[in-house]
């Protein structure tokens, strides 16, 4: 048991990040929470629980309650809940769609979640309609024409950064009894808060940047009515169906949290002048970053967001598949693997990973930018752009 932090409205959020959420370990007084690898909890005599609450640990832990404390303030929301990936967490929202029901979702979305909604949709009796939800008014349209259960979006969208307009779609989704959730794993609650902005449910993966050293699996949903029948649903997932984040993940997590506020900062910044350098790169045919002042969804993003525009770009290179490789294979400083918003700077040829159906262009090349000093990272992308 930890003592009692001052709340969340008292601190700045560098500083509530910075103790973990606050407080400490009662029993040695330590200022960093132990990790409890027990998995179940005795009773007494009177076969009483002898700490209330601590029943099996697959619900009962001192590390998600603290953690999931931290990120519910982080979100602005009511309650949230770790899972044990950001795909467990996906499934687990997608799950609220009963037999018979209608799920709209974003197409050009991470093809991962698309994949996966298409199968569970086809199994589950589950209507799915993928609409590309920049287009706001269409997007619109069809939820009213739809009236969809639940409506899933991805705000920047991986890996085109696509802006959807959530304010607008949350106030429809109102109108029509939809619940919205939104995957803002690319701009982590620092940047986007998307239940302030009308959102029913948010969604990330903790893998990516809310960890931030690649070294573990998890997802977490938040909400912003704890007694919503949703967010009732997504409760009893998590503890009947087991898919929940081990203790020693979740102290993973709980540390990466801490220095959450200076590594947005510096990925954000790198973000902004590497997205610049590439615009004016004679080599490079597009760049699509919510940062630039060309994205057709600049506006509407700097209306959404702050603090930055996250750490996630992706670069079409000057001819195909074989130019778009040769300049991955040429860097040297990043490190050419999947996943994004670690301390270490990824490229990634997205179509390779995902493969012919995905709409992924041959020549895009996905990046997330770390924390690396600026000019060792635009030097290593002018040194890969001239091999070709």
């Amino acid at each position: 048991m930890s003592k009692t932090s001052p709340s969340a409205p008292d601190l700045h959020v560098d500083s509530l990040l910075a103790h973990g959420g606050g407080g400490f370990d009662l029993a040695t007084g330590a200022v960093v929470p132990p990790i409890q690898t027990a998995t179940t909890f005795v009773r007494d005599e009177s076969y009483e629980l002898r700490n209330p609450g601590h029943l099996y640990s697959r619900d009962d832990n001192d590390l998600f309650v603290k953690t999931e404390g931290l990120i519910a303030a982080l979100e602005g929301g009511a309650e949230s809940r770790l899972f044990a990936s950001g795909m467990a967490a996906i499934a687990a929202i997608a799950r609220t769609v009963r037999p018979g029901g209608t799920l709209l979702a974003q197409s050009g979305i991470y093809w991962g979640t698309t994949l996966f909604l298409r199968k569970l949709c086809a199994r589950s009796n589950v209507a799915l309609v993928e609409t590309e939800a920049s287009e706001l008014e269409i997007f619109l349209e069809e939820i009213s024409v739809t009236k969809p259960d639940l409506v899933w979006l991805e705000v920047p969208s991986n890996p085109f950064l696509k802006v959807a307009d959530i304010r607008s779609i949350a106030a429809r989704c109102k109108e029509m009894g939809a619940v919205l959730c939104v995957d803002a794993t690319a701009a982590t609650p620092l940047i986007l808060k998307p239940l302030n902005l009308g959102a029913d449910l948010v969604m990330h993966s903790a893998t990516k940047a809310l960890n931030g050293h690649s070294d573990l699996l998890g997802g977490v949903v938040t909400t912003a009515d704890a007694d919503s029948e949703a967010w009732a649903f997504v409760r009893e997932e998590r503890k009947l169906a087991g898919a929940v984040l081990g203790s020693f993940e979740t102290w993973l997590l709980l540390r990466g949290l801490r220095t959450l506020s200076l590594r947005v900062e510096r990925m954000n910044d790198n973000a902004r002048k590497l997205a610049a350098f590439l615009d004016g790169h004679p080599k490079v045919e597009t760049v699509l970053y919510p940062g630039l002042a060309s994205h057709p969804q600049h506006e509407l993003a700097k209306s959404m967001m702050t603090g930055g525009f996250g750490s996630l770009l992706s670069a079409q290179i000057n001819g195909g598949k074989g130019e778009a490789l040769k300049v991955a294979g040429a860097l040297d400083l990043f490190q050419r693997a999947t996943s994004l918003g670690g301390t270490e700077s990824l490229v990634e040829h997205r179509f390779t990973i995902e493969g012919e159906g995905s709409g992924i262009p041959e020549n895009l090349l996905r990046i997330s930018v770390g924390i690396e000093h600026i000019d060792d990272l635009i030097a290593d992308l002018d040194q890969a752009l001239s091999v070709i």
